[in-house]
């Protein structure tokens, strides 16, 4: 349903603070580019060759424990690095800093099952998986250098996955990064103008418009934000204001676990594939200082646009001037809750 704006037009994110352009009548345009491949669900319960299953040899050289649920383990392959570095090499120009980092990176497995996703697993397979990474982020905050804990996944390999098995990473820094700071500036701005919190009332102002909500548990709103730029991206957003997922009750533990299985079997039935998407939790950073303004929420960043095999390309205007989306948000969120809650490959 593409009832409303579809005049070309610019929407304001509040989070990020910036604008991106909606223009509705480029679904129109033919397509004559690059067609990916359909992704099937996994075949295959253990790959001997995954370097990911129990039992098996990572590429490290390390062995993995027969693990039975969730399996947590430093990146082998880490972006940041715990231990302090010297300073980086002074520069005469203002306009080439540079300085050390530190950081811990971390991969979990979600999953001992080669062949399942988020989408696959049951609520109650997701659930050990939401308090490992409460686990997680209690555990390496509580380091004392560490300022931020990004906890992501890349599913599928037109994201980047390098490795099919059920998995994420935790990737924690001695600062803040771009993403988060600049979310906390936003939420910390409207909390000190209005008294309120920025997520608070921005789900308020979606559930009574109602147009991008996909659905709602009792802890959890799922909806294609005012601002999408990716074609499905949704914004996950708990109902209750909390920073952290430490906060949560056992109760909104369930929820989150119920949102994730329920919103990724939808992106699956949306094209009868294994949808492809980038996800993170965006929650208080652990500077150690009090941050009433953060609102736990969830961004999930999938690519496809037109089928399972055509997506969306952040290229030219999108690089050089500003993001650009070619179906409505509205739109977007009207055909994911027309699909089913119940997966399109049954699981054996």
């Amino acid at each position: 349903m593409e009832s409303k704006g579809q005049h070309v037009h610019r929407r304001w994110n509040p989070l990020r603070r910036s604008w991106v352009l909606v223009s509705p009548h480029r679904t129109e345009r033919p397509w004559q580019g690059e067609v990916g491949q359909k992704a099937a669900p996994q075949a295959v319960s253990h790959d001997p060759n995954c370097y990911l299953c129990p039992g098996n040899k990572r590429a490290g050289g390390a062995v993995n424990p027969a693990y039975e649920g969730v399996f947590t383990f430093v990146n082998d392959y880490a972006a940041l690095l715990p231990d302090p570095v010297e300073a980086a090499e002074a520069s005469s120009s203002p306009l080439l800093l540079a300085e050390p980092v530190r950081g811990l990176c971390k991969v979990l497995c979600y999953h001992p099952d080669h062949s399942l996703t988020l989408a696959r697993m049951t609520r109650e397979e997701i659930r050990p998986v939401v308090d490992a990474w409460t686990q997680q982020y209690i555990q390496i905050g509580s380091l004392g250098w560490i300022e931020y804990v990004q906890i992501f996944e890349n599913r599928g390999a037109m994201m980047g996955a390098s490795n099919p098995h059920p998995h994420g990473q935790i990737w924690s820094t001695g600062f803040v990064p771009d993403e988060p700071a600049a979310e906390t500036e936003s939420q910390r701005e409207h909390l000190a103008r209005t008294g309120h919190c920025l997520l608070c009332d921005y789900v308020a102002v979606e559930r009574a418009d109602g147009q991008r909500v996909v659905f709602e548990n009792d802890h959890f709103t799922a909806l294609v934000p005012w601002w999408a730029v990716w074609p499905f991206e949704v914004l996950l957003v708990s109902r209750r204001h909390a920073g952290t997922l430490p906060e949560f009750s056992n109760d909104e533990r369930d929820g989150l676990a119920d949102a994730l299985k329920r919103l990724t079997t939808r992106y699956d039935n949306l094209f009868e594939t294994s949808f492809p998407y980038t996800m993170g939790f965006h929650q208080s950073p652990t500077t150690g200082n009090e941050h009433p303004e953060w609102h736990f929420h969830a961004h999930f960043y999938p690519p496809l646009l037109r089928s399972a095999t055509v997506r969306k390309f952040m290229v030219g205007f999108e690089m050089l001037g500003m993001p650009q989306r070619d179906i409505t948000p509205e739109g977007a969120a009207q055909r994911l809750r027309d699909c089913s809650e119940e997966h399109f490959w049954p699981r054996s």
